[in-house]
């Protein structure tokens, strides 16, 4: 039996909100629970008990009582959740009442910022009142251009609270990628900040903002935040600009006149990484984003009343969506904006252990980021209130789960969760009453029948496969927008098999330990000699190496067949010699089989990655066959496709 790197104690599981659930429905069902397995058994093969079940333990706020739990379940494409509830999003987020902190903002130069759930109140209906009067109402939408501080989570709330559709940016877009993604969805009023800083530099917003207008002409009104200057000058954008900072004050007393919406309304507008075409607008509905994020936060997180939830994220990543849910939990939560290795890799480190936090969340590429660099935490920083850690974005890589464990906590629960974009949550996560096994998400979350199919379309075990679900889940999208026979939306997920979500990644499914294995995405998978690879599995032998700080994996067509090309970013002064290759080689075929090592080895100065930190596999094979990469703009780092053309490493 494989050895687990962590249990949690007795106590960890009596106390866990995962186990009173559980005790709950064993009472209410004559149920015989008495494991995680037991239980996700159980929500897969009775959802409408599981889910209702979930509504009631998270105490949904709603003006119509929940009704049916399901219509259409024998299609999972058109399946809704709780069709005649009707809620609002915001009034379960703002529940609490009290002068608690809601909200921590830690700014990249050292300022920290506190709201009291009272504050937040207030902030939120006096823009509520602010978007009212320039008649803003439900199914309008609203979007944000704007860092992760508390005037986003605000805007939001306020949007949500009149039935109106939120839709964020980072302010690291530039024009046309903003342009490319609100531009779509037709925004009556943009909320923009004045500028924001990263790394110790300061970058201006609102040149960017003047450029746009032109371009999405439904803006009637920007709402400017001033966050990098007390008084920005709002001149260039016209009688369009109106000063967060001029919107009248709510008084003590005054109620948000919370506008109910259906459970199946559209409340997000989320954006795919828009690296191969025009990004998709994907629709996500109100009731169904609420309740899986407290099933996740509640069930698979443990996140408690009084808690402290953290993620390193910006405003344009899901995460962002993910860690504003968590006041419907009643915890507090804590934002960071700019660069996490500023001034030093312990920055984060240090902003977990002031702030107490509980929740530690952030990405695959963080966590080897901060190990290359010899960032031990452990020995300096008491993180005796941190209970997990979470991460995600990418495949956490086996040595990624060694080094949190040996550098940061020993006693917590570290959950590699994953999902994406598409159901603003996750398939696979965390379970706070069993164990870590090294390189595996603990559990397919309660409710998502999560499977891994060949490529016969048959669930198998101990193998890679593509992810599919074959069961209905509240999270999952309404649709796309401007795709009214929901045409695109079939291609994207439905059209591979029939009547089955199929995701796009590459998994394994451990039948000892229940675990799942990510490999990376399906559509990025090599293929040399008719033999498939996940690049995940090549990316966590070349961590490895310690002369590697990353890497990109591509297949390139030869010979009428697909060879596997390595480019990898070298630390500053090593140079890639015969030595490192055969190295680098040595290692991956160690570790995996010669089909895996890489024809070529080639150094490169960067790797490109979207804006939320993912490699784009896809994009690095179509410069190095001379083909086009469409919206470039949608990535963090454009520039370094140029590295990649014309390779002469590549021609023999």
């Amino acid at each position: 039996m494989t050895e687990p790197l962590w249990t949690p104690s007795q106590n960890r599981i009596n106390t866990s909100l995962l186990h009173s659930f559980m005790q709950r429905a064993k009472r209410h069902h004559d149920l015989d629970l008495n494991t995680y397995d037991d239980v996700w058994t159980w929500s897969i093969e009775h959802p409408e008990q599981f889910w209702q079940d979930v509504w009631d333990f998270c105490d949904i706020r709603a003006s119509t009582p929940s009704g049916p739990v399901m219509e259409t379940s024998d299609n999972l494409m058109k399946a809704a959740f709780f069709p005649k509830a009707r809620l609002n999003f915001a009034k379960n987020l703002l529940r609490q009442r009290s002068n608690g902190e809601a909200i921590v903002l830690h700014t990249e130069d050292g300022h920290r910022q506190a709201l009291s759930w009272d504050q937040l109140y207030l902030q939120v209906a006096k823009t509520v009142q602010a978007l009212k009067e320039l008649g803003v109402g439900q199914g309008d939408r609203v979007a944000g251009y704007l860092p992760n501080i508390p005037e986003t989570v605000i805007a939001m709330l306020a949007t949500t609270a009149l039935g109106a559709v939120w839709s964020s940016c980072s302010p690291d877009f530039g024009t046309q990628g903003i342009i490319d993604r609100f531009g779509q969805i037709e925004p009556k009023v943009l909320f923009a900040a004045d500028g924001y800083r990263y790394n110790g530099k300061v970058f201006d917003c609102l040149n960017t903002v003047v450029d746009l207008l032109p371009a999405i002409p439904s803006i009637n009104t920007v709402i400017v935040v001033p966050f990098v200057n007390e008084h920005p000058d709002l001149n260039p954008l016209g009688d369009k600009a109106l000063n967060y900072q001029n919107i009248p004050k709510a008084a003590r007393g005054d109620e948000i006149p919370f506008v109910a919406t259906g459970f199946n309304d559209p409340l997000l507008i989320m954006f795919s990484s828009g690296t191969t075409g025009v990004p998709k607008c994907i629709v996500h509905r109100a009731g169904g984003v609420l309740l899986q994020h407290l099933k996740e936060h509640q069930l698979q997180c443990d996140v408690q009343p009084g808690d402290r939830v953290f993620y390193f994220t910006t405003c344009g990543w899901m995460m962002w969506n993910w860690l504003v849910s968590a006041l419907a939990s009643e915890a507090t939560i804590v934002l960071f904006d700019g660069s996490p290795f500023y001034p030093d890799g312990n920055r984060l480190a240090s902003l977990a252990a002031d702030e107490h936090i509980t929740h530690f969340g952030t990405s695959a590429k963080y966590v080897d980021a901060c190990a290359k660099a010899d960032i031990h935490p452990i020995h300096t920083h008491n993180f005796q209130h941190l209970r997990a850690i979470l991460s995600t974005g990418s495949p956490l890589s086996p040595e990624g789960f060694d080094y949190i464990y040996d550098s940061w906590k020993k006693d917590c629960c570290l959950a590699s969760i994953a999902g994406g974009t598409d159901i603003v949550g996750c398939f696979v996560g965390g379970n706070p009453i069993g164990p870590v096994y090294r390189g595996e998400s603990q559990k397919r979350l309660l409710g998502m029948d999560v499977q891994a199919f060949d490529d016969d379309g048959q669930a198998v075990l101990n193998q890679p496969g593509e992810l599919v679900c074959l069961s209905p889940h509240p999270s999952q999208p309404k649709g796309f927008w401007n795709d009214p026979e929901q045409t695109k939306y079939h291609d994207a997920y439905y059209a591979t098999y029939d009547n089955v979500w199929r995701h796009g990644d590459l998994i394994s499914l451990n039948d000892e330990t229940g675990g799942v294995t990510f490999f990376g995405r399906s559509d990025a998978t090599l293929n040399p000699g008719g033999v498939r690879i996940g690049t995940a599995e090549i990316y966590r032998q070349v961590e490895r190496v310690n002369e590697v700080l990353e890497a990109v994996v591509v297949g390139q067509d030869w010979n009428n067949n697909v060879r596997v090309i390595l480019f990898v970013k070298l630390r500053d002064g090593i140079d890639l010699n015969e030595d490192l290759i055969k190295r680098i080689k040595s290692e991956i075929r160690t570790h995996t089989t010669p089909r895996h090592v890489p024809a070529k080895v080639i150094a490169v100065d960067d790797i490109p990655r979207t804006k939320s930190g993912k490699i784009v596999e896809l994009a690095v094979r179509s410069v190095i066959h001379g083909q086009p990469v469409k919206n470039q703009h949608a990535l963090a780092n454009p520039e370094a496709l140029e590295l990649y053309k014309d390779c002469p490493e590549l021609s023999g």
